[in-house]
């Protein structure tokens, strides 16, 4: 029986990473995936980033992950979106080429000698005494390893639905995973079923864009230039951008949908599965929004020559035949072809309250979920998960500390403490509204918040780090400098720059175009340094409030809850509150504060009988 460190259960978006993530620490990594064909593939949009989605990539790039560099190599569209807003919700977001996206990615991961491709499909999980000891392949080979990581996506009993069509899938022409899900099952997790979709796909060739765009039925929509990197170790991006194609949808449209919701899966009661609340399908925007009188489509090519057009706005599961009508009924669409339908697809969730913040399971050590098995949605999600689970299965494997991030250091904190703590009752997605402490999370930090976090763990190599302590310094030489240097005011007076910058209109990169600062750019980063100093001048008073809320905030984090703390033994706790907790099994104070239904006052009565009790001693409460 061959053994391994770690085994991760598929290569899509969240596999891709924590399988890097592990090898990269030292673990002999397993990457079991039914063709290396689909690695980091993007069955729905073919994009990366997007609002709070941004985020999450460039702190994956921090510590030393894939994503970041993968979609600036293979991007062919770029924006930077909010710009006209503060800068704590700036996010790149930028189109892919998906099958070159895919190609890159796994180019990457066959370079990394600790991996090996697993060919087959999972079968069922090995324990041994309440731990994971390795895997059965559905052929029936068995693989050992120390820690198991299971990214499944929407294959844990896919079921795909087009109108009244169904067929069991994980994606279109994948098939589910059956064996698996039942295996996962008998460890006795709490399970739900959670929906997505898809659009259809239009032949790029039966699209006439130059006299739609002549017409006034499609806006062409440019990416910005220059293009904003996601990778701190991207320098430029130097290659010419596609466009993409804004246009509306009309009164035929919802009359089609109205006219035929008796067909759709998501009314007729053939889906039962919670579908995404902030992407919904074509039918639910005409359905919860009747007053709106259109929705914006965006035309976006998957890939400089690829033929297929995403329809993106337009995810819908309703029969072929309503679908090419629908297609046909908007402006300038009239002769599209349809390459293929859109769908949705259900498949099953394990509830994420069944994990601690490594995203270690409770009821099997050395089990880690990550992605849509944990009931997110989105390619970033997944990843960010990824990175974490991949992270704490290698250092599982080699008995080391766990590692977590805060939700006052990163978003992907902010994403874990949400899953573990509140469960999902829809897919989840990540917003910059979930941050409480969004003005320190921002996409031009990200570096100096996480890199030196990666570079202890050892997943930040030289080159990152050489260039990350060149970046820090010029960072804090900066700051000294604005500190230092006194410029003229409008009254004659002369003041420091970093006073006269605090004034709404006054902005750094004046200063610096008429020379009346002397500060230290890299041309190659120029964005990033620019807008550190910047942002950490004018918002100074907001950061340091801030910063002490968050210091607040850790005391109660830092007061520990042990694992097997009798709840049901503290006088005062109302039966609800005991419930809860001993169903999310916080890991401290704060922990706690965070669980829907968990009151402050319950928190204060818990606080004075886990402060009498050290730790190893819980067995003592009377």
């Amino acid at each position: 029986m061959d053994t391994f460190d770690v085994v991760v259960i598929g290569a899509g978006h969240a596999g891709c990473e924590a399988a890097f993530a592990a090898a990269r620490l030292g673990a002999r990594v397993g990457l079991c995936t039914l063709s290396t064909d689909t690695v980091a593939h993007m069955p729905c949009n073919p994009a990366i980033g997007g609002t709070a989605k941004g985020h999450l990539v460039r702190e994956i790039d921090a510590l030393g992950g894939l994503m970041g560099r993968a979609i600036d190599a293979t991007g062919i569209q770029f924006k930077l979106l909010n710009r006209s807003r503060g800068p704590a919700v700036w996010s790149p977001r930028a189109q892919a080429d998906k099958k070159i996206y895919g190609e890159w990615v796994r180019r990457e991961l066959a370079a990394e000698r600790n991996i090996e491709w697993l060919i087959g499909r999972a079968g069922r999980i090995l324990t041994a005494g309440g731990r994971i000891a390795g895997l059965a392949m559905e052929d029936g080979e068995a693989i050992a390893c120390r820690a198991l990581v299971v990214t499944t996506g929407t294959f844990l009993n896919g079921l795909i639905h087009v109108g009244r069509e169904q067929h069991p899938a994980g994606r279109a022409g994948e098939p589910p995973s059956r064996a698996l899900a039942e295996s996962l099952k008998t460890c006795g997790f709490e399970w739900g079923r959670l929906k997505t979709g898809t659009p259809p796909r239009l032949d790029r060739a039966s699209i006439d864009f130059d006299r739609q765009v002549a017409r006034g039925e499609f806006i062409v929509e440019h990416g910005d230039e220059p293009p904003v990197p996601f990778s701190f170790l991207t320098p430029r991006i130097d290659r010419s951008q596609i466009v993409c194609h804004l246009l509306h949808t009309n009164q035929r449209v919802r009359d089609l949908v109205c006219g035929n919701i008796h067909q759709s899966p998501l009314f007729n009661g053939q889906i039962t599965g919670i579908g995404p609340r902030y992407c919904p399908s074509l039918e639910d925007k005409i359905v919860r929004f009747p007053d709106k009188e259109r929705h914006q489509i965006f035309l976006e090519p998957e890939g400089i020559r690829a033929r297929e057009i995403y329809v993106n706005g337009f995810s819908m599961s309703l029969p072929r035949d309503v679908q090419t009508e629908l297609v046909h009924a908007l402006p300038g669409l009239e002769d599209a072809v349809l390459l293929r339908p859109g769908y949705a697809v259900e498949y099953d969730f394990i509830q994420p309250t069944e994990l601690g913040r490594t995203l270690e399971t409770k009821r099997v050590a050395g089990l880690f979920l990550a992605g849509q098995i944990n009931g997110t949605s989105g390619y970033e999600e997944a990843a960010a998960q990824g990175i974490v689970a991949g992270i704490n299965a290698a250092r599982r494997a080699r008995g080391l500390d766990a590692f977590e991030l805060r939700r006052d250091e990163a978003y992907i904190g902010i994403l874990v403490d949400d899953l573990i703590t509140k469960g999902c009752l829809e897919p989840y997605r990540m917003f910059t509204s979930r941050a409480e402490h969004r003005l320190l999370l921002r996409i031009d930090n990200a570096d100096l918040r996480l890199t030196e976090r990666g570079r202890e763990i050892g997943l930040v190599d030289d080159e990152r780090w050489e260039k990350f302590h060149r970046r820090r310094t010029r960072f804090e030489e900066n700051l000294r400098t604005l500190d230092e240097t006194l410029v003229g005011t409008t009254t004659g007076a002369r003041v420091p720059a970093s006073q006269l910058l605090r004034q709404p209109e006054i902005r750094l990169q004046t200063l610096i175009s008429s020379q009346a600062v002397p500060m230290t750019i890299d041309p190659a980063s120029a964005a990033v340094d620019v807008a550190s100093v910047e942002t950490a001048i004018k918002y100074a008073g907001y950061l340091r409030r801030q910063e002490s809320e968050i210091e607040r905030a850790r005391r109660d984090e830092r007061r520990r809850i042990p694992p097997d703390f009798p709840f049901e033994r503290v006088p005062g706790l109302s039966r609800e509150v005991i419930q809860r907790l001993s169903q999310i099994r916080p890991d401290t104070l704060g922990h706690a504060l965070r669980i829907p239904g968990v009151t402050p006052a319950a928190v204060a009565v818990l606080a004075a009988f886990v402060g009498r009790f050290p730790i190893n001693r819980s067995a003592e409460l009377q």
